[in-house]
């Protein structure tokens, strides 16, 4: 599988994405995680970007809605139980990814942030 970050220079929830998807992929091998900085809207059509963050999971954005357009502008993810953030939660990562959750909610916490 191929999991790649799309961000904007300086995204403030680019470090977010990237450090729960290192703790969400731990210990895999069969993954590659890549980022790339998108430095402009034509780069961000080319490459499906809605927002950043974006995740692209092997070419597709798991949490885009339909028709949504390409941008470079800060994204917003919803959870599950309705809270926004700037990246996907611990949960939304591992479920996007077929990854069996842990059962300890306290590791989404461990990271830093909830959510």
């Amino acid at each position: 599988m191929r999991v790649e970050m799309l961000i904007v220079p300086d995204c403030p929830n680019g470090p977010v994405l990237k450090e729960r998807l290192e703790l969400v992929l731990a210990g895999r091998t069969d993954v590659e995680l890549a980022e790339h900085v998108v430095e402009g809207q034509a780069e961000a059509e080319r490459r499906g970007m809605h927002g950043s963050p974006t995740l692209l999971v092997d070419g597709r954005d798991p949490f885009a809605e339909p028709d949504a357009p390409a941008t470079v502008s800060c994204r917003l993810y919803r959870s599950a139980d309705g809270r926004i953030g700037g990246a996907p939660s611990m949960e939304e990562l591992r479920r996007v990814l077929g990854i069996p959750g842990t059962g300890t909610g306290g590791a989404d916490r461990a990271a830093g942030r909830a959510g």
